[in-house]
């Protein structure tokens, strides 16, 4: 006796790949995730690599997840890859506290982040 295999959480010409615990806010994971959603795989990709912002690294190497595990786990074509989905939610807040004047404290918030990235293969190449 096993146990049932979960439904899929995506439809069948989708793949998806998590980023958990990602140390930025969701602020700014937002402003990147955006710059990429809705465009060809690599033409996201090109833009990631050569993107000035420090966190698009880490959506970089999400996205190539994504793409990974469309042609290796759910045999889809790279080349017709288009980024469908790339959603960004609240993590973790660590607390620090740093020493003030007069013997008070001041509050530091160090925000974590979590990544969703879907893609899609499109019907038709563009």
């Amino acid at each position: 006796m096993g146990k049932k295999s979960n439904p899929r959480r995506v439809e069948e010409a989708e793949a998806m790949a998590y980023g958990h615990m990602i140390r930025v806010s969701p602020q700014k994971l937002g402003l990147v995730a955006g710059m990429i959603r809705g465009k060809r795989a690599e033409t996201a990709l090109a833009d990631l690599t050569f993107s000035s912002k420090r966190i698009a690294r880490d959506v970089k190497k999400v996205l190539q997840s994504a793409i990974a595990n469309a042609e290796n786990n759910h045999q889809l074509d790279v080349d017709r890859l288009v980024v469908a989905e790339a959603s960004v939610g609240k993590a973790m807040v660590m607390k620090r506290f740093r020493a003030r004047a007069r013997g008070r404290a001041g509050r530091i918030r160090k925000p974590f982040s979590n990544l969703k990235v879907v893609v899609r293969e499109a019907e038709e190449a563009s």
